[in-house]
């Protein structure tokens, strides 16, 4: 593993202690977006968009585990501390117990998602993925919020795991992740001029066809398993 990964790894870590401590909801998803940024504009600037992208998916999954950890372990109430974690978390238990929500309803979930997607687009492209990588730590904590909800709900640790994230969310995060490294490359290239070149050489379409159908993943997945996985965890949740 190279060196820039373990640090990414480390620091992405280090985040969550220092951030919950400060204890204002915008510290943390800050401190974690700079690690990801410094490694994702060192990356581009060797002209290495294949390391870019799996150093992005290290950090997104560095999150979801750390995250979800340290949220059910934090000995204070974390919840105003996270951004929008109460409301998403309130949100998903309803759908487990009920049914109802956006989560299960492709009518509801898919203008949601298409606009989250224009966000990010819009975001990412204006600020060098800056915006973008913020906007993605904000996402995984509050999503990290509810999984450790239900772990502190009394959802066995199985089915937590096994469960919590669901293969649609995972899906979205990755492709995320590919589209944060495209949206930065061209601020990156006025940066680091001879990066271009390198950029350039590599297939950068088959990194767009990734990311679209990691979207498309996630709104097929989920139009097709969210009822049932809500049935699981109702099952579940005591």
């Amino acid at each position: 593993m190279r060196n820039d990964l373990i640090v990414l790894i480390l620091a992405t870590v280090a985040t969550y202690p220092i951030g919950l401590a400060i204890g204002h909801p915008w510290v943390l998803p800050i401190l974690n977006a700079l690690p990801a940024y410094v490694v994702l504009v060192h990356r581009l600037g060797k002209g290495e968009r294949g390391g870019a992208v799996r150093a992005m998916l290290w950090w997104a999954a560095t999150l979801a585990i750390a995250g979800t950890v340290i949220f059910v372990w934090w000995p204070e109430p974390i919840g105003q501390g996270v951004l929008n974690s109460p409301a998403y978390k309130d949100e998903m238990f309803n759908w487990i117990r009920t049914g109802r929500g956006t989560e299960g309803n492709v009518r509801q979930f898919l203008p949601e998602h298409l606009v989250h997607l224009g966000a990010f687009l819009v975001v990412g492209l204006g600020t060098g993925s800056a915006g973008a990588i913020l906007m993605g730590a904000v996402m995984m904590n509050y999503m990290s919020y509810y999984v450790a909800a239900l772990a502190k709900a009394g959802v066995p640790s199985w089915a937590v795991t096994l469960l919590g994230w669901q293969p649609w969310a995972i899906a979205r995060v990755a492709a995320f992740c590919t589209l944060g490294v495209l949206l930065a490359e061209p601020l990156v290239s006025l940066l680091f001029p001879s990066a271009k070149e390198r950029l350039k050489a590599s297939t950068r379409a088959a990194y767009v066809v990734a990311a679209m159908s990691g979207i498309l993943a996630d709104w097929f997945l989920k139009f097709l398993f969210a009822p049932t996985w809500g049935r699981w965890l109702r099952a579940l949740l005591p």
